[in-house]
């Protein structure tokens, strides 16, 4: 069988109808998971100031202020309600992981919380911050040679040691109600709501799982919005060329460069139906948006942000050209601080043959001469 078709949370998710041995536990942990949720303010909506004449509004949206630093935090409180709820997650249960570094500093969190051993399988490519903080949350991390091997070790874990699989490629999509109940979709359009356009002309994402992208695209069609959803895509990721191609089965060799976005295989979570445009954004695209980023805002974030920032600018660029006014919403997923020995650092970029300098200088002519010339 192709292995982009297959998902291995068969392997390791209950039966449907097996009920949790202890339904006061489960009570009990899905009212600790709802609690920590009422006690974090939503996330800040900042405007970034691009030139007057420009006529678009620019705001990103700061994922980096959850408590686990991320836009993951959301996903992972998602998928424990959705496994306690569906009596997949019990007292004494091993959650097991398959992620990137991110989503699994969530979950980390969430299973100390809960009192639940936890494992995160991922590349040992992973930024060593990512790794420090999965164990500063109690979590264990294993650790395997390239992207593709994460599902099967995640899942044999599972089946070892009795325990859950979250498989976030494959219910990222199907744990978070795109309909409202505070997803990061209603969010931004309650936040915009009094600004001079509060139906945004576009909102900028990247695919990881691909819930993100699925849940603001259903949201945005439920709720009858003109906005138009892009996605952007690392070079050598499955999701664009499965996107442009109609092509789910489509699987690369590569894995991506750009911790937390672009897979070697389109993950179940990908909704390409609900996408009105992609865009690649090559590796040292990214890094130097990221770096623009932090010297135009002073916010301090990762490279999968640079990535939605090169986006950012070739759609305001073609408002910019065509006249149009309007605004834009993207996201900062993370903080800068996770990456000081990676993307941040010019001798790490050196030896993965990244130079970003080039596409720096597209950005600031950009910005000299409102024209994209990349």
């Amino acid at each position: 069988m192709n292995p982009a078709a297959q998902s291995p949370a068969a392997a390791s998710t209950p039966a449907a109808g097996t009920q949790p041995a202890n339904w006061s536990w489960t009570r009990k942990a899905l009212a600790t998971v709802q609690a920590e949720n009422n006690r974090s303010a939503d996330t800040h909506l900042h405007k970034v100031e691009l030139p007057g004449h420009w006529g678009v509004d620019l705001y990103v949206k700061d994922e980096s202020c959850h408590r686990t630093g991320s836009l993951k935090h959301r996903l992972a409180r998602s998928l424990f309600l959705f496994a306690l709820v569906n009596g997949w997650i019990n007292e004494g249960t091993t959650v097991v992981e398959a992620s990137s570094g991110s989503t699994a500093v969530s979950e980390a969190y969430f299973a100390q919380l809960l009192g639940l051993d936890f494992v995160a399988v991922m590349t040992r490519s992973t930024s060593p911050e990512k790794i420090a903080l999965i164990e500063q949350f109690g979590g264990r991390c294993h650790l395997v040679g390239h992207a593709d091997e994460v599902y099967s070790a995640a899942a044999d874990i599972a089946r070892e040691s009795n325990g859950h699989y979250m498989d976030q490629f494959t219910y990222a999509e199907r744990a978070t109600d795109w309909r409202g109940n505070n997803n990061i979709a209603e969010s931004i359009f309650s936040q915009i709501s009094h600004e001079t356009h509060p139906e945004p002309a576009w909102v900028v994402v990247g695919a990881g799982t691909g819930g993100t992208s699925a849940t603001i695209g259903r949201y945005i069609r439920y709720h009858g919005h003109g906005t138009q959803l892009a996605v952007v895509d690392p070079e050598g990721s499955a999701f664009y060329p499965a996107w442009k191609n109609h092509d789910p089965a489509t699987v690369t060799s590569n894995s991506s460069r750009i911790e937390g976005i672009g897979r070697p295989r389109v993950e179940p979570s990908f909704v390409p139906g609900v996408i009105d445009t992609m865009l690649v954004v090559p590796d040292a695209a990214s890094v130097a948006a990221m770096v623009h980023f932090a010297r135009l805002t002073g916010l301090h974030a990762g490279p999968s942000t640079g990535t939605n920032m090169w986006g950012v600018w070739q759609l305001v660029a073609q408002m910019v050209a065509a006249g149009e006014k309007g605004s834009i919403v993207t996201l900062m997923c993370d903080g800068g601080e996770r990456y000081a020995g990676s993307y941040n650092n010019p001798q790490w970029l050196a030896a993965q043959g990244l130079d970003p300098a080039p596409h720096l200088e597209t950005i600031e002519d950009f910005f000299a001469t409102g024209t994209w010339n990349a």
